[in-house]
């Protein structure tokens, strides 16, 4: 084998089997030269919890040249996210030579594909107006105001563009793009997509259209939370403002609209609900036909309940309506533990196409849990090199709920309310604890 095709499949694999929940990477299979790669912008940040694409273009002299990268959510070509970060895909950074930089900054062999998405997240900072060569001879009156301004439309950008459009074209809401004409930059298409103009039988790469799904459930209320702080500091329709740094053709030109947004995050919020909800007709019907996937489950289900039995579990698994795409897990507290005493209800949906999109769980029960959303949606982790496995899921559910000394992580936000008790003072953490109790006696009454 290639070694620089030994190297790129080794660090791929590696990618894919870490836990890290902020990047992702993924190839066709027979062209590994040609990676897509993802990065969920940071907590604290205004890119926090953005989904943003960059294409890899990596040569045969890999590892002892760097790859080409471009950024492909741009808002096709209008749009510069970052002074690093340019409109029509230039990602400037010295470990690339596409910046200047010490020798300590260039690029070498010991460095990979996930050091270079580090350094591109890295960009992704609190203030990255920061990142802008020159920022430090600015005048400190005027350079406060321009930072400000800049945080407010990056924000807003990275909600609309890297948000709410690529969830939209992923969920065939609003394909043409015209469902907010009045901010007058609506894109028509996403960079996302990857399509081959002329050839009618490509079928667009998407390798993170159920990640980005699942996240967005995940990060729905962080989204909300964010609409609700730029309605508070900028007025609707104002303009954008324009960076010194930024040029015609390489900015970031629009208007705040933040009503519409919340508008499209509640539209999308609904239609990823029906589309769950639709896969229990689906899987019916799959069912029916004897599919791979109907047998899969069923087998899969009736291995879990024997396991549970073998292991003197109480938990209880049961399928609803005799349909193995839709199974009813009933959740034990775990004694001496702030859960001790409650009896919860997870549903746990499944798409006939298991395992390439992954299930969906909701808690029926109500629960006030820094790791499970609002709604009922669990943050949790299933190992990438499992996940056909669904006693791996249900595993990774509980282990969510049960840890009681996690590593602070602002990845797994789900429950801003109940995230920022668990991780605030010793008073908000008896607070936090309260309310959890209160939710497990509730869920016997």
């Amino acid at each position: 084998m290639d070694q620089s095709i030994f190297r790129i499949t080794k660090e791929l694999s590696d990618l894919q089997k870490d836990s890290d929940l902020s990047l992702a990477v993924a190839c066709r299979d027979a062209d590994v030269r040609n990676v897509m790669a993802m990065i969920i912008g940071p907590h604290d940040t205004p890119y926090e919890f953005g989904f943003f694409e960059f294409a890899f273009k990596i040569n045969q002299e890999y590892p002892r040249k760097s790859p080409q990268v471009t950024a492909t959510t741009t808002n096709e070509g209008r749009t510069r996210f970052n002074p690093n970060i340019y409109a029509n895909g230039k990602v400037c950074l010295s470990i690339l030579g596409t910046w200047r930089g010490s020798s300590k900054e260039q690029w070498s062999a010991a460095q990979g594909l996930e050091s270079i998405l580090l350094s591109i997240q890295s960009l992704m900072s609190m203030n990255p107006y920061e990142n802008e060569p020159g920022f430090e001879d600015a005048k400190e009156a005027h350079d406060k105001k321009n930072q400000k301004d800049y945080i407010q439309k990056i924000r807003h950008e990275t909600i609309r563009i890297s948000v709410v459009h690529r969830l939209e074209q992923y969920l065939g809401i609003n394909p043409d793009g015209t469902a907010s004409p009045e901010n007058g930059n609506e894109e028509s298409g996403s960079s996302a997509d990857n399509d081959m103009d002329g050839d009618e039988e490509f079928v667009p790469f998407e390798p993170f259209k159920d990640l980005c799904k699942r996240r967005f459930l995940w990060y729905y209320d962080s989204y909300l939370a964010a609409v609700e702080k730029g309605k508070s500091e900028v007025e609707e329709n104002q303009t954008f403002a324009r960076m010194p740094f930024e040029s015609q053709g390489n900015g970031m030109q629009g208007k705040f609209n933040y009503p519409e947004l919340e508008k499209r995050l509640k539209a999308i919020k609904a239609a990823l609900d029906a589309e769950t909800e639709g896969w229990a007709a689906e899987g019916l019907e799959a069912k029916i036909q004897d599919t791979t996937v109907a047998v899969n489950l069923q087998r899969q289900y009736e291995q879990v309940v024997e396991y549970f039995k073998r292991q003197d579990l109480a938990h209880n698994v049961e399928l609803v309506d005799g349909n193995p795409f839709v199974w009813l897990i009933t959740y034990f507290g775990k004694p001496m533990t702030n859960l001790d005493g409650g009896l919860f209800r997870i549903r746990l949906c499944f798409s006939p196409r298991f395992p390439t999109e992954q299930p969906r769980a909701k808690f029926e029960t109500r629960i006030f849990h820094h790791r499970i959303a609002a709604d009922g949606t669990p943050c949790y982790f299933a190992s990438l090199s499992r996940r056909e496995d669904v006693r791996t899921h249900i595993e990774a559910i509980i282990d969510a709920l049960e840890e009681e000394n996690p590593a602070y992580d602002p990845r797994t936000l789900v429950n801003p309310e109940a995230f920022k008790l668990f991780w605030g003072s010793p008073d908000d953490r008896k607070m936090y604890n309260r309310r959890l109790r209160r939710s497990v006696q509730q869920s016997m009454e």
